[in-house]
C-alpha cells in the first residue's frame, strides 16, 4: 500500500529527475561561444492555423511545415483577445487583458496598469542581446511609441521603410488605376522602393543574425512579420498557387440563427477598402458576394505562402551561420482571422477562428534528435515545386494552451528562473506570470496531454447590437465584455456589463450567452446556451481571474 507520505516523496523525486533532465538538455545544446541557447521568436500577424502542418490541404506552407516537422506543434493554442495590441501586450507580459487593462490601442501598460516586465526585458536582464524587427509589440501608444525601448531591447527596434505605403494607393485594379484595396497582389518592381515590408524584415533579421552569431553573449531576436494582415499586398506570383476555380467558401458562411447580436463583428476595417466599398455591401451583416468571398480567401492564402517564403529564408540563415543547433525557434501569431465563417471576416470575436493560433516550438535535441554535423536542418523549400509531407502526430500536443504561456515556457527552455505565478491582484508586481510553462509537453519522446486544461479569451463591445465601432471600441466606449472559456469539450462565452472607469465586470448583468460543444459542433454554429442553467457554471471558472 502506498501512503500519502510516500506519494509525496515519489512526486518530489520525479520532479527532481525532470529538473535534472531539463538542465542536462539545456547544457548539452548551448552555443559553444555563449554557453546559453539563443532564441528566435517569429510572429505572424492575423494568421490562423491555415498551414499544412495543421492539416490544411489547400494552403502551401512548406517552410513552416518543415519547421513543424522538427518541433512540437500545439494544436489548440488560443490568444487572450483577438486584436493586435491587446494580444501582443498580453503575451509579451504574460498577463491577461484585464491585468494589462488594454482592450484597444490607446494606452501603455507601464503607465495605465503596472510596470510589468516583458519577455524580451527578462532575457535582456539575464545577459541576452535583445533585438526587434518589424511588428513585435504593437506600434504607437500601446508600446510608448518606442516598441518599449529601451526596457525590452538592447538596440533600437527596426521598422521597414516601405511600411509607409501600406495604406496608400499602390494596388492596381482592373481599371488599370491605383487604389487602396483589400486585395493587392503586386509587381514588386512597381512598388515604392521596389520592395515590401516583410522582405525588408527578413533582410534586417538576416543582417542582425550575422552581426551577433559570433558574439559572446546569447541573443533573443524577435521578428514580427506583417502578413497576412490586410491589405493583402504580396508579390503577385503567389496568386498562381491558388487558382480561383479551386477555392471554396467557408464551411459555414451563413450567420447562425442562435448567434447573439452582441457577438457579431461587422468587419468595419474590411469595408474601408476601395474594392470592398465598390460592392455596396449593407451594414452590419452584408453579406459579401460569393465571388468576392472566394477572392478574399484566395488572397489570404497567397499572403500566407509569401509569409512562408520569408520564414524559410530566415530559418535557412540559421543553417548558414551554424546556429540551428543552438537556437530555440518559436513560431506563432497574435490571433486568428475569420474567412467567412459565421458570415464574419477579420478578427474581433471570441470564436475559435479568431482566437486560435499556430504555436510551434523548435528546441534542438529536445523536440528533434540531435542533428548530424554539417547537415542542413532548414533548407529553403520553394512552394511552387514541392511535394507536401504529412507531419507525424508524435510532434503534436492536443491540450488547450494559451499565448500567455509563451513567456514562462521560453524562460524555462533556456534554464532561467521561471517567474512566479501572479496572485489575483498583481498590478503592483513587476515580474510574475498568469500563464504556465509548457516545458513538460516539449519532449518528443514523452508527449503529454492535459484533458482538463482551459483557455480564457475576451472581447469588448460598445453596445448590444453591431455599430460602427463594435470591432474596436475605445476604452471609454466599452459597455459590455464577452468573457470566453475554451475547454476540450466546449466554448462558453458570457457577455456581461462592463464599467470602463473601474474596469469592473458585472456578472449579474448578463446580455447574452453562447455555448458550443466542440465534438458535435466544431464550427461553433449551434448555440446551446440556457441562462437558467449555465451562468453559475461560468462564474465558477472566471471569478478567480477577474482582478
Amino acid at each position: 500500500m502506498v501512503t500519502t507520505e510516500c506519494c509525496g516523496w515519489l512526486a518530489l523525486c520525479v520532479h527532481i529527475l525532470l529538473c535534472f533532465h531539463h538542465a542536462a538538455w539545456a547544457a548539452d545544446h548551448v552555443n559553444c561561444k555563449t554557453d546559453r541557447l539563443n532564441v528566435l521568436l517569429i510572429l505572424a500577424d492575423d494568421l490562423r492555423p491555415s498551414l499544412g502542418c495543421y492539416g490544411d490541404t489547400v494552403v502551401k506552407s512548406p517552410n513552416i511545415d518543415q519547421l513543424a516537422s522538427k518541433s512540437m506543434i500545439f494544436q489548440n493554442a488560443f490568444a487572450q483577445q483577438a486584436v493586435c495590441a491587446p494580444s501582443r501586450t498580453s503575451f509579451l507580459t504574460s498577463r491577461r487583458p484585464d491585468t494589462t487593462r488594454l482592450y484597444d490601442f490607446n494606452s501603455y501598460w507601464r503607465v495605465h496598469a503596472g510596470n510589468y516586465t516583458t519577455l524580451p526585458q527578462y532575457f535582456k536582464s539575464n545577459g541576452y542581446i535583445t533585438m526587434s524587427v518589424g511588428k513585435v509589440f504593437h506600434p504607437g501608444i500601446a508600446s510608448n511609441r518606442s516598441d518599449d525601448y529601451p526596457y525590452s531591447w538592447s538596440v533600437h527596434p527596426y521598422h521597414p521603410s516601405s511600411l509607409a505605403f501600406e495604406r496608400q494607393k499602390v494596388c492596381r485594379g482592373p481599371d488599370g488605376q491605383l487604389h487602396e484595396n483589400l486585395l493587392c497582389p503586386v509587381n514588386i518592381s512597381e512598388m515604392p522602393e521596389k520592395t515590401l515590408p516583410d522582405i525588408q524584415n527578413t533582410e534586417e533579421a538576416v543582417r542582425l543574425l550575422k552581426s551577433v552569431h559570433n558574439k559572446k553573449d546569447p541573443f533573443f531576436l524577435a521578428v514580427g512579420y506583417y502578413k497576412p494582415h490586410i491589405p493583402f499586398r504580396y508579390p503577385e506570383e503567389y496568386l498562381k498557387l491558388y487558382p480561383i476555380e479551386n477555392m471554396s467558401l467557408a464551411p459555414d458562411p451563413a450567420i447562425p440563427s442562435g448567434l447573439p447580436s452582441v457577438a457579431y463583428n461587422p468587419w468595419t476595417d474590411i469595408r474601408e477598402r476601395e474594392d470592398v466599398q465598390a460592392l455596396n455591401i449593407s451594414f452590419p451583416y452584408g453579406p459579401i458576394p460569393k465571388h468576392f468571398q472566394l477572392k478574399i480567401r484566395q488572397n489570404y492564402f497567397a499572403a500566407v505562402s509569401f509569409l512562408d517564403a520569408q520564414v524559410g529564408q530566415l530559418l535557412g540563415t540559421l543553417d548558414d551561420l551554424g546556429l540551428s543547433d543552438s537556437t530555440i525557434v518559436v513560431f506563432s501569431s497574435d490571433h486568428g482571422w475569420s474567412l467567412g465563417e459565421h458570415g464574419e471576416w477579420a478578427k474581433y470575436s471570441n470564436f475559435d477562428v479568431a482566437t486560435r493560433v499556430p504555436l510551434i516550438f523548435y528546441a534542438p535535441g529536445l523536440t528533434t534528435p540531435h542533428p548530424k554535423f554539417g547537415l542542413r536542418i532548414f533548407p529553403f523549400i520553394d512552394a511552387f515545386s514541392y511535394t507536401p509531407n504529412r507531419i507525424s502526430k508524435r510532434n503534436s500536443v492536443e491540450s488547450i494552451v494559451e499565448l500567455i504561456d509563451l513567456f514562462p515556457t521560453l524562460v524555462d527552455l533556456v534554464a532561467l528562473e521561471v517567474p512566479p505565478s501572479c496572485p489575483d491582484q498583481s498590478f503592483h508586481i513587476d515580474l510574475c506570470t498568469e500563464g504556465s510553462s509548457l516545458m513538460d509537453f516539449l519532449n518528443i519522446n514523452n508527449v503529454q496531454n492535459d484533458d482538463e486544461a482551459i483557455a480564457y479569451s475576451q472581447y469588448p463591445r460598445p453596445s448590444n447590437i453591431p455599430q460602427k465601432n463594435s470591432d474596436l471600441p475605445h476604452l471609454e466606449d466599452i459597455r459590455i465584455m464577452g468573457y470566453s472559456i475554451r475547454s476540450a469539450e466546449y466554448r462558453y462565452t458570457l457577455w456581461v456589463g462592463f464599467d470602463p472607469s473601474t474596469f469592473h465586470a458585472n456578472f449579474q448583468d448578463v446580455y447574452a450567452g453562447e455555448l458550443y460543444f466542440t465534438e458535435s459542433d466544431p464550427e461553433q454554429d449551434f448555440n446551446m446556451y440556457n441562462s437558467s442553467l449555465h451562468v453559475d457554471l461560468f462564474q465558477k471558472f472566471w471569478k478567480h481571474l477577474i482582478p
